[in-house]
């Protein structure tokens, strides 16, 4: 008898995938899956737990078509219970914010990134949908590195560092400030400087990345918010106690000194979320607004969000790989 996987967060997703799926799917799209589910692989790496599945009987190839799962898969997956993911994602980003070390009164330190992987004849047109983003001022740094060597990257691929706004909450705690970080949402921006949520999705109570969700499931206006002024972005909110309102603002202050970029008012203030006596919310854009642009334009793109921390010097130096 073969034993349970249950032990294994990526052959458990796999399982769910296959299972949500009606056809049968290959490691090529098995692995964006994944990627949006925030467990980045190559399709090598896929094609490496797939095999194993195939022994365990779990899955069954098709032609040349990709994996189904036999009966016995069906079994695991549903026997498999989903609170494994919940928490997950938010005390992954918590752990990498309290390693972070950026000291925004001098711009040195290390700060949270994404890493985001693309084809090598995609890189021209991708870092120019980058660009629009931090031109137009709607990422969370203005900047980002081309990285080249690093043995995360796949075969014919070239990885992007973007600068992940849960950077302010490892700044925010280091000045003394307990932070929690809440939601990810969809936020709407017109060119009168308008802002309010249309979405959101707690942190705390969800098993995939909730930023990666809303790109794939179409639900952002990205270009049209950087050509037009007027459209949907990704941001993130996290609660401080009302009282830190002005060492709040101090430290979005000398983060803009840096490149780093807030909605107007620095984030701060209600916007149209509820409403707290005790608590205040602060609103960073996203470092994925980058990423879901060039997603709108057409480019396939996988990017793990929370790939690690960087020294900041590191991703804001263009011209070192």
């Amino acid at each position: 008898m073969t034993p349970p996987i249950r032990s294994e967060r990526k052959y458990l997703e796999i399982l769910r995938i296959l299972a949500e799926s009606h056809e049968p799917l290959g490691a090529k799209r098995l692995s964006e899956k994944m990627a949006e589910r925030g467990f980045v692989l190559s399709d090598r790496a896929v094609q490496y737990y797939l095999q194993y599945l195939d022994e365990a009987g779990f899955t069954e190839k098709v032609g040349n078509r990709g994996r189904l799962l036999t009966e016995a898969g069906i079994a695991e997956s549903e026997s498999a219970l989903v609170d494994e993911r919940i928490g997950f994602i938010i005390s992954k980003l918590e752990e990498l914010a309290f390693r972070s070390t950026f000291d925004p009164a001098t711009g040195v330190g290390s700060i949270v990134y994404n890493l985001s992987f693309v084809q090598e004849g995609d890189l021209p047109g991708v870092t120019a949908a980058f660009d629009e983003v931090a031109k137009a001022g709607y990422g969370f740094l203005n900047t980002y590195r081309i990285v080249e060597t690093d043995p995360r990257i796949p075969d014919g691929h070239v990885g992007i560092m973007t600068a992940c706004s849960v950077t302010l909450d490892g700044v925010l705690q280091k000045m003394g400030i307990p932070t929690r970080l809440e939601y990810a949402g969809r936020i709407a921006l017109d060119e009168g400087g308008s802002a309010g949520f249309l979405d959101l999705i707690g942190y705390r109570g969800t098993s995939v990345d909730p930023l990666h969700l809303f790109i794939s499931a179409g639900l952002t206006s990205i270009n049209r918010l950087v050509t037009t002024g007027s459209g949907v972005g990704l941001a993130n909110i996290r609660a401080v106690p009302a009282v830190a309102r002005d060492l709040v603002e101090e430290v979005t202050d000398l983060m803009t000194g840096y490149g780093f970029i807030f909605p107007a008012g620095g984030g701060i203030g209600e916007f149209n979320l509820p409403e707290h006596p005790y608590r205040l919310s602060v609103v960073a854009f996203s470092g994925m607004n980058m990423v879901g642009n060039a997603v709108e334009k057409g480019y396939a793109i996988k990017t793990e969000i929370g790939a690690g921390t960087v020294p900041f010097e590191r991703i804001t130096d263009v011209t070192s790989r």
